[in-house]
Parts: structure tokens; sequence; C-alpha cells
């Protein structure tokens, strides 16, 4: 480069100085906030971190105590009676117990792949494997991890917290975190892998992989091969869900992901996975289990009851098995054990054979509580058998009329207890179906409560179509019946014992229905204690139940009254029977009298009974229940008069808008507004004491039980065209195939349509239910 070409560069060099000096640069405006911005995310972060950490040690400053009692116990809940007593643990109490040094390292090396492979190296708490484990969430991608949780932070779950999903809070996380740190401190790696499989629920009652081992294969662990390995390693994820008797194809699936996390962890070759996935996955398991001798005579005598508190347990979110939890149900043991001998011995009742069954629930009309309850006799040593009391595929026949016909006139159309009811001919609307009674005889004019006392078919239909089923499918469903219904349902539901025991209670109780409980509360692992106590809800006027229960009374104390058997002297109570006769197709095969299901529900204000009597083989030869069998009045009979045994015994208040009178000698009760009619003829004005509204209630039993006779009644019922004061000189008139009716209720015309033809169940001819 030349000597000019020089100078001019310098000059160049010279004069962008000189600018640059004289036009000073700008700073750059987003260079600043991009900056800002950095620092106050920074900030940020910083209180967030401060703020979590504050959090994070005010809960763990309250977490339980560790203790390896509790890391070395099994995980089984404990069940107990209403009295704090002890009724069973869940699981086998008998587990076997393998000691570190016993257990073998394949199954070590499949249990760690499978379920926390960095356990090795974190400190109870794995920030890489819960990073992982929400990058694997967002892509979808498991890469053998099962979430957040250590082998550390499982442990002390199940020794130390609830496993329901809602208990899984910031605190309890906070608290579970900060133990599996500690316990990581106090404890070697395979101490905390010892006491992990031991403490594993896998399923069928059993803790423990050892105890496993010897359940499903019966050997020991260091005896099982990689793929049965891999199968006990995969199991405590979900014991329902992977164990390959009831689901081989998912148990299947979840042993190959064993197999699988084991190679990525190179503890096994793929060749060695290959050849183990081709082994069945029901290989030498062991095909029958012997019943274990140690069941306790509590939970024997209890089974049926404590079925359903382990489903109602897991209802609420809790799993009953690997929860640590202890369960205070219900379960009055003493009544209990009574049910229990009534039903399995002879010394209380005569039952026919022992093939024939029973189902019965008690319940607490006050609180909805079950107090009581059996699934069936002669069962052997079953655990967790079926349980009757709650099945509702058979029918309650006419215990189905208080609660779906008469309940609902009174309450909706506000028929006194004196209503006149046509039993006469009648045919399902559209059909050619007749509707017989229990004796093939029609009376013509019954009031209701005569209808109910001898629990008359027609009558009940009748009053049905009156309501209307729209209005009887909500009062049903108030008293917790869930169900498609037809018009033939009026004289019978298919129903359990508890739903029945639970629905009358809301008539002894004054008419609040409680959803029966079997749980009264549940203490989780650290202490924290949960009420489920059942809240009542009122689905009918005080007026509806009284009413009811007036009439119910005499269903057990009239001479013509359908419950007589299930008389106690003295005690105020009440109840209906029930029956269902066999199906027209099938009723030649049987005697003339015989019925497929036997209730009787009845109740006092302390206790409300179902009880069904029948046989689960119905259609085979001999498997039918007299219709004059008494064996469900005389059960409900022994166990209601031992359960009114030192309680008190009054009668229930008549509410103050239901009046009384006499009509032919029979206390008749009507409500305040409703017209009260002049009744001609034996029960004319002479004949009629009229009460005030403050009469007294307990008059009722000590009356005479005789019904008007339907000469005496001329006033028309649900299926007539009646005037306002529903006067003695009205004309009846009715079609028995109607599907609509005109009621008069306190002067008013209220007129219920029922236009879908119905036919009855089964095609029996219209005789579904008797007494």
């Amino acid at each position: 480069m030349d000597s000019n070409e020089n100078s001019r560069l310098s000059r160049v060099a010279k004069r962008r100085e000189e600018e640059s000096r004289n036009n000073p640069r700008k700073p750059n405006k987003n260079s600043g906030l991009v900056k800002k911005i950095i620092l106050g995310a920074l900030t940020a972060l910083l209180a967030l971190f401060v703020i979590g950490a504050t959090v994070f040690f005010v809960y763990a400053k309250n977490a339980p105590e560790l203790s390896e009692n509790k890391l070395t116990s099994a995980g089984n809940s404990v069940i107990y009676d209403a009295n704090g007593d002890k009724i069973t643990s869940l699981g086998n109490e008998n587990r076997t117990y393998i000691k570190t040094e016993d257990i073998p390292q394949q199954l070590k090396d499949a249990v760690v792949s499978i379920e926390d492979r960095r356990f090795y190296k974190h400190h109870g708490v794995d920030p890489v494997r819960i990073v992982s484990a929400v990058l694997s969430n967002v892509t979808g991608s498991s890469a053998g991890l099962q979430g957040g949780s250590t082998l550390d932070q499982q442990l002390i779950k199940l020794s130390f917290f609830s496993t329901k999903k809602s208990d899984q809070t910031l605190k309890r996380k906070s608290q579970e975190a900060w133990l599996a740190m500690q316990l990581d401190k106090e404890y070697s790696k395979e101490q905390i892998l010892t006491f992990y499989i031991n403490k594993v629920f896998m399923g069928y009652g059993t803790y423990g992989m050892e105890t496993a081992a010897k359940y499903y294969y019966g050997k020991s662990l260091k005896n099982l091969d990689l793929a049965q390995t891999a199968m006990i390693a995969g199991i405590p994820n979900a014991p329902s869900t992977y164990n390959p008797y009831s689901s081989p194809k998912l148990a299947t699936q979840r042993r190959n992901d064993v197999l699988d996390a084991m190679v990525a962890n190179k503890k096994i070759s793929q060749a060695q996975a290959n050849e183990a996935k081709q082994e069945d996955v029901t290989d030498g398991l062991v095909q029958t289990h012997e019943q274990e001798s140690t069941t306790s005579q509590k939970a024997k005598i209890s089974d049926s009851y404590l079925k359903e508190v382990i489903a109602e347990a897991k209802e609420k979110g809790y799993d009953p098995y690997s929860g640590n939890l202890k369960i205070y149900t219900n379960l009055d043991m003493d009544a209990q054990k009574k049910l229990y001998n009534i039903v399995n011995t002879d010394y209380y009742v005569d039952f026919p054979n022992d093939t024939m069954q029973v189902a019965t629930t008690v319940v607490d009309p006050n609180n909805g509580k079950v107090i009581a309850q059996i699934g069936g006799r002669k069962t052997g040593d079953v655990t967790y058998g079926l349980n009757r009391a709650v099945q509702t595929d058979r029918s309650s026949g006419s215990t189905a009329k208080p609660v779906m016909d008469y309940a609902p006139a009174i309450e909706y159309l506000d028929w006194a207890t004196y209503h006149a009811l046509k039993d006469t001919k009648f045919y399902y609307p559209g059909t050619s179906t007749q509707l017989h009674n229990i004796d093939n005889r029609y009376k013509g004019t019954v009031t209701m409560r005569q209808a109910l006392i001898e629990s008359r078919n027609v009558p009940a239909i009748k009053t049905l179509q009156a309501v209307g089923m729209t209005k009887a499918k909500s009062f049903l469903s108030n008293l917790g019946y869930d169900t498609k219904l037809s018009l033939q349902n009026g004289i019978g539901l298919p129903a359990s014992t508890l739903q029945n025991a639970a629905a009358y209670a809301a008539f002894a109780n004054g008419g609040t229905y409680y959803e029966p409980t079997y749980i009264d509360k549940i203490e989780t692992a650290d202490g924290q204690v949960n009420d489920y106590s059942s809240s009542g809800k009122r689905v009918m006027q005080s007026s509806t139940a009284y009413m009811i229960t007036d009439m119910l009374k005499q269903v057990i104390t009239s001479s013509n009254g359908s419950g007589t058997a299930a008389n106690i002297s003295g005690l105020y109570q009440a109840g209906k029977t029930g029956t269902s006769d066999y199906p027209s197709d099938v009723s030649g095969q049987f005697p003339s009298d015989a019925s497929m299901d036997s209730w009787f529900d009845g109740y006092t204000k302390h206790y409300s009974i179902s009880v069904w009597v029948g046989y689960d083989h119905q259609y085979e030869p001999g498997n039918y229940v007299p219709n004059n069998s008494t064996l469900a009045q005389q059960i409900y009979k022994v166990l209601m008069t031992y359960l009114s045994q030192g309680v008190s015994n009054t009668d229930w208040t008549k509410p103050s808008n239901v009046y009384s009178r006499t009509i032919n000698g029979q206390r008749e009760l009507y409500l305040a507004g409703s017209a009260a009619p002049t009744i001609t003829g034996k029960g004319s004005s002479s004949g009629i004491n009229e009460s005030s509204s403050s009469s007294s209630s307990s008059s009722s039993d000590k009356e005479s039980s005789g019904s008007t006779s339907s000469s005496d009644e001329k006033s028309s019922g649900s299926d007539s065209n009646s005037n306002a004061s529903e006067s003695s000189t009205s004309t009846a008139s009715s079609t028995s195939t109607n599907s609509s009716a005109t009621t008069t209720t306190g002067g008013n015309n209220n007129t219920q349509s029922n236009n879908t033809p119905a036919t009855p169940a089964g095609n029996n001819g219209g005789n579904q239910a008797g007494h």
C-alpha cells in the first residue's frame, strides 16, 4: 500500500473519531427493558423460592415423627364397631416378613427399575425424577418412571399418610418430602428397600412381596424365575388391576413393563427380557386357596356388613387395603350377633331347609346409620360373599304400597285415611291383563285405611293412577329408590332391604330421609379424622308420615291386618307385609299359594327393619315360599323385641294440621283445610266424634280396628267424579281401564293422567303382589 493511500485512511479515521465526539451514540432502550424484565423475573423467582421454602418448613415442622414401628408394620386398616371395639383388620395379619439378606437381588433390581431408577443416587427426594415426571406428563412418555415420588416417599405415604387422592395436598406433600429426607438420613438404602418390599399391598388381602410370592406361586421369592419376579414387582402399582388371576392381559403388560425397565436400567439383557416375556403370566399360579381358619368370629357374623364398609370407604376415595386407616362403623355388634343367630339357627324361627335365604337391614331412623345387616344364612366361612341385603333384583311386593301409592296420595292430594276407593274388577290400561287381590275377590268401595290394612291390590293401583306416575316417581326418588317404574310397580318395586329400611325410616322419624351409612368416621394414618354422618332431607310433610304410620299400625294390630304375626304386645310400631307371585308362564309348576318372595318392613321410633325371605334359585322345584308364610314377620318380631329392650317406648305425636274423627268406631284422620265430609248410614253425624288438632294421638291404639264397610260410604274414590264436599250422595262413575282419574282433595278437583299402558312384570296375570 503506497503513502497516499495510508494518508487517506488516516484522514477517514480522524474524521470518524471527530464525528463520534460531536455525536455520542444514544443508548438502546430495548436493551434496558430486557434487563429490567430479567431482573424482575429473577426477583420473582427468588421471592417464590423464599415463600415456597417458608411454606415447606412451616408444614414440615408439623410432620409426624419418624417411627420404625410404623415403617415395619403392615399397611392394613382396622375396622371398628360403633362402640370402638375392633372387628377385624383388612389383609393377612400372618404376613411373612422377609429380612434384608434374604431378598433376592433380582427382585431388588426389578423394584428399583420400575419404581425409582435413581433410588441409590438421591437423598429421599429426587429433583431429577420430579422434572422427568413433569416432562413425561407433557410428552406422554413415561421413560420407565412412575410419577415424581421416590421409593422413600411412597414408603412414607404408606406408613404415615392417607392414600386418598383428595388428601394429597401441598401440606401433605411437604411433610411427605421432609420425612423422606429424614428417612434417607436415618436408614440405609437396603433398609429402606426392605421396609418397602414388606409394606406394600399385593392384592387378595396380602401384604409384602414374600407373602404375595407364596400366595400367587406357592413358593418364596428366592425360588421365582425372572418372569414371576417381574410380575410380583409390578403388582403394587395397582393390585386390583395387575394381578394375574382376574386380569391376565393387564398383568402381562405390567410384567413386560417391568422387564423393559430392567433392561433400560442395565440389570438384565434384552435377550433375557425377551425370553421372560414368552412365559405365560398364569404359569405356576396357585389354582386354589384354602379359606383362612383364622377368620375372627366377629368378622364372620359381620361379613355382609364389612363388605359394604369397604365399598363405602372406596366410594369416599380411600383405599382400605393400603391406607393404614382406622374405620369406625355404625355397627351395633350385639344387634348383629342376635340377627346372625336368628337366621342361622332354628332356635328362634323354624326354617324349612338350609337353602332358604334371608336378607335383613336395620337402620336408625334418626340418622340413617345402618346398625346391623345380614345378606344370607348358612353361607359357611366365605369372605365378602353375596350380600342379598343390598340386591335390588327381587320384587318388594306390597311393601311398595305405602311409599309409591298411599303416601304420595296424602302428600300431593290431601287424602284422608277414610278416602273412598273402588275395589272392583280392573284391567291394566291398554291390556287384557286383569289385576286380582290376594283373595281373588273385590269388595266394592273401601277406605284407604282398609285397603292398606288388608293389602288390597286394586285400590293401590287406582291410587297410583290418581297420584300420577310423575309425582310417584319423584316421591320415590326422594326416598332413595332409583329404578325405571311403571304402573304395576305400585304393588311391587325392585328393591333391597337397605332401600326399604331407609325409606320406611322416613315414616318413623316424621318425614326426613337419611341416606343409609355404614361408616361413622375414618381416621387416617396421620391422625386426621373425617366424619361421615348423614345429613337428613325432608321429603314429606310430618302429617303424611303420621297418617301412614297410623294406618300401618293396624296392619299389625287389626284382626284383618296382613302383619299380625309381627305384633309385639305393648310396643308402638308400624309395618307392612309384601309377597311377589310367580309369573303366569311358570306358576303352574308351583302350588296355587306359592310366592317367590316374602317381605316385612316394620319400624318404631328407634329402629327401622326390612326383612326378605326367599330362594336364590326360585324357579327350581320346591323353592317357593307359601303365601301364608310368616317367616319374615317372625324374624322381624324376634329382632325388634330384642332391640326395643331398654329404649323408650312412646307413640308418635299427631301434627297440629292433622284432625281426627270417629267413623263406625274407627278413628280416622284428615288434614286441616281439606273437606271433612259428612258420612251417612252407620257413620252418620250422630255417630261421628270430631277431635281438634290437639287431640291425643295415643287413642288410636285403643280403638276398634274395624273399617267402614263398603255400604257405609258412597263417596267416590280415585276413579270417580265427585263434588267438592265428597258427600255420600255422589254418584260413582268410573271405568276400570281408564288411565286418568279425578279425585277430590280438600274441595279441589285434581286430575292426574297416566297415558302409558302398563303390562305387569312377568305377565303374571296381574297377581304380582299379594299381602
